[in-house]
């Protein structure tokens, strides 16, 4: 049961890839100021979601609400001057920018977004990477761009999709320091990850999602009691 206010709530959102239907009712909600997981298998639509949210996918409906408004409908330009953000698994870098030209890039679409300075303090490594093109980061840098380049926008939610994929243990270990610090800062985080284990060090609910819709919900308090569960949901 979610007693706190949701910042975003997605209810019975269908979506298609040309005749493919994708998701099939997909519905949860994101309280404010917690960081949320979709877990699932490959394949059972956690990343058509995230596309759907930002206005990503063209055929979909059903009702998205980011605080009072219902986006369902909305661009994805309009939906990104509410205030969500979008990382996807693939990261964006532009190869040919340096890291401080990658971070500037996007433009401040509300108030509140953090400072250069603000987002060094949180990655003090693409401080001292400022000058290297995109080519010639690490995966693990690639994934900290990625992140801090949303942080200047004013975004109060932000969409992370598989942000460990990849990556060394120690800088996944890193990428979690930033979320939950993000989480203290008082945004908001959608994720999507296959690593529970990961994700079990960071959020405060999981979903768990099959064939496009969500077949379960497990406070992260209780996912102990709820392992075996959850493993074979994953199948691990």
């Amino acid at each position: 049961m979610i007693t706190k206010t949701a910042e975003l709530q997605v209810r019975d959102v269908h979506a298609w890839y040309g005749e493919s239907h994708i998701l099939h009712g997909m519905s949860f909600a994101v309280p404010k100021g917690e960081v949320v997981t979709l877990l699932g298998r490959n394949g059972a639509g956690k990343t058509t979601t995230m596309r759907a949210i930002m206005g990503l996918v063209r055929q979909r409906q059903g009702s998205i609400r980011f605080g009072e408004t219902e986006t369902i409908k909305l661009p994805p330009h309009a939906i990104a001057r509410l205030g969500l953000a979008y990382c996807p698994e693939e990261r964006g870098i532009f190869s040919s920018l340096n890291v401080t030209e990658n971070l500037l890039l996007p433009p401040v679409v509300k108030p509140g977004g953090m400072s250069l300075d603000e987002v060094y303090g949180l990655f003090p490594r693409l401080k001292e990477r400022g000058s290297s093109q995109g080519t010639k980061l690490s995966g693990g840098e690639q994934q900290m761009l990625a992140i801090a380049r949303i942080l200047r926008t004013g975004a109060d939610l932000l969409l992370l999709d598989e942000p460990t994929e990849g990556l060394a243990p120690v800088i996944v270990q890193h990428i979690g320091e930033i979320i939950r610090t993000l989480r203290t800062r008082g945004f908001t985080v959608l994720l999507v990850e296959q690593n529970f284990h990961f994700a079990a060090t960071v959020a405060d609910r999981h979903y768990v999602v099959e064939h496009g819709h969500v077949v379960d919900m497990i406070e992260n308090s209780q996912l102990a009691a709820n392992k075996q569960k959850l493993e074979g949901y994953l199948g691990v």
